[in-house]
């Protein structure tokens, strides 16, 4: 009895080595799959990779999305300082272009001044606080100018000059607030002849000069010329001034007075051209 149980055992042994054997040769043999403990390892491989993958992946979005920002920040400010460029380009163009211009009204004014010598300048100074008083330009004593010498500037007469040194020379404008300094001798060409006046004002509100002492009987109408007269000693005659604009009676009632449109932009004056009185033209 002892050795069947003994046999059993024995026996139970060998089949459960078979099984084992059978199942590894399946295993190895079988369908194809993996081994068991294989799959197992790629199943953990597998599951590692997708756990640590994502972090990394999300690190490296986050590190392309910065140089992308990066790039766009160093893309955005060359390009800002390409348009300030083309900005600064486009003023200086426009400026430019505004001098050609002003340049070429000087031009045409000493064409029609043949009767004068003349002397052409630029001007380099206008001080805010006296904007409408003084301009400083860039011709002095070594180019021929000389106290009280009459300036224009683009097509019409815009002062005289008052102080001279070798290289520039300081004008004191028509528009000056200094009535006793800044009036000038004109004349306004009407169809009945010539009505004279003198210019001693200027409204700023309305960028006009005011020319009193005129005849309450003269007849004037807007749109006549008005010119130096040439009588006042300082200025020669017929520089232009402007043209009458309005026409009434001064605060006294007792004379006529005419507000006068510059023919010269005195809020933008650029070049001038400084007027020689002729010889032997008296006071």
């Amino acid at each position: 009895m002892n050795q069947f149980f003994s046999n059993k055992k024995l026996i139970i042994l060998l089949i459960s080595v078979i099984v084992v054997l059978g199942l590894v040769a399946f295993s190895i043999t079988g369908s194809g799959n993996a081994p068991i403990i294989q799959r197992f390892t790629n199943d953990i491989t597998a599951l590692t990779s997708r756990v640590f993958s994502k972090p990394a992946n999300g690190v490296v979005n986050i590190i392309d999305s910065v140089e992308g920002l990066i790039d766009t920040y160093e893309e955005n400010k060359s390009l800002k300082s390409k348009m300030d460029q083309l900005y600064e380009t486009e003023a200086k163009l426009a400026s430019l272009q505004q001098d050609n211009e002003k340049m070429q009204e000087q031009l045409e004014l000493t064409d029609t001044l043949t009767d004068y010598n003349s002397i052409n300048g630029a001007v380099i100074g206008r001080n805010p606080d006296n904007w409408v008083d003084q301009l400083i330009i860039d011709r002095g004593s070594q180019n021929g100018v000389e106290m009280n010498m009459s300036v224009m500037g683009g097509n019409g007469y815009i002062g005289r000059i008052v102080e001279v040194s070798p290289t520039s020379s300081k004008v004191q404008l028509v528009t000056t607030s200094h009535q006793n300094t800044g009036r000038v001798s004109a004349q306004v060409l009407t169809e009945n002849g010539v009505v004279h006046g003198i210019i001693s004002g200027y409204e700023a509100e309305t960028n006009r000069l005011i020319l009193n002492q005129i005849i309450t009987d003269a007849t004037l109408k807007e749109g006549d010329q008005v010119v130096t007269s040439g009588l006042g000693g300082l200025s020669p005659s017929s520089l232009l001034i402007g043209t009458v604009d309005e026409i009434k009676l001064d605060s006294h009632g007792l004379a006529m007075e005419a507000y006068i449109t510059p023919a010269a932009d005195m809020n933008d004056i650029r070049f001038v051209t400084i007027i020689q009185r002729a010889s032997g033209s008296g006071e």
